[in-house]
């Protein structure tokens, strides 16, 4: 099975407020759902801003990322496949 990449963009009101514990609760639902999805789905990481959540996802595809979305009560408002990654880098050829 071939995962790709995608950036989850969830609305999460007053996210960027919560504190560690909050956060690490918030976590433990994600990856009960994720277990439950393997191996459809892996979660690389997360951005926390503001109201917002921009995570990455390996996904088999969009289907899998709304599953764990229903699964874990964490909406995913955008999903957008990730093309390629550029860092600094990059700009040595």
């Amino acid at each position: 099975m071939t995962l790709k990449r995608y950036m989850i963009e969830r609305d999460i009101a007053g996210v960027g407020a919560m504190s560690g514990k909050e956060l690490c609760g918030a976590a433990q639902t994600s990856n009960q759902a994720l277990a439950e999805l393997a191996p459809k789905v892996q979660w690389e990481h997360s951005y926390v801003a503001g109201d917002k959540t921009f995570c990455v996802y390996l996904a088999e595809d969009e289907d899998a990322i709304r599953r764990h979305a229903e699964l874990s009560g964490f909406p995913a408002t955008r999903i957008t496949p990730i093309s390629g990654i550029i860092d600094p880098t990059t700009a040595n050829g």
